[in-house]
């Protein structure tokens, strides 16, 4: 029987091959080693802040991050190519797709799945602030397509 390459030179090296090809170790990235920063005023209406911002490495291609909207905050109007779920973790929030008449309200322990393509908004509701983890995957390198502002009318306000 003749054996991989990576396998034999492993074995004649007194190794075996599960450590000759052990995963890259366990990374952890601990809270307050990467500043805040403030959401982009293009992509978002109100005071909004984003933590922990992560991107795997590939193969993997998902990334996201803590966000946290004060009241009346919210997301300008976007889409994901492969979909986006939200964790909410504190306050109340909004959620809207496009073309549905109605606007969900969102708390801590929902999750909320968006599907690909889906053109859709997010933030807080307008009297208490709203955390969620946002998490989506990158296709081509790009994890989100930002359009047009939510107006006050389409937000509820």
């Amino acid at each position: 029987m003749k054996l991989p390459a990576a396998a034999a030179i492993a074995l004649s090296m007194g190794l075996s091959t599960a450590s000759a090809m052990e995963p890259a170790p366990i990374q952890v990235t601990r809270i307050g080693t990467q500043p805040s920063s403030a959401g982009a005023e293009q992509n978002f209406t109100g005071a909004v802040r984003v933590d922990s911002r992560f991107q795997a490495a590939a193969p993997a291609r998902v990334g996201g991050g803590i966000v946290t909207f004060e009241p009346g905050a919210r997301t300008a109007w976007h889409t994901h190519p492969l979909g986006q779920t939200l964790i909410v973790t504190a306050g109340v929030g909004r959620v809207q797709k496009w073309g549905d008449a109605v606007v969900q309200e969102i708390r801590p322990g929902d999750v909320v799945w968006i599907p690909p393509g889906a053109k859709h908004w997010h933030g807080a509701s307008p009297t208490v602030g709203m955390s969620h983890v946002a998490i989506s995957e990158a296709l081509d390198g790009k994890s989100v397509e930002w359009m047009e502002k939510v107006s006050k009318e389409q937000y509820g306000q």
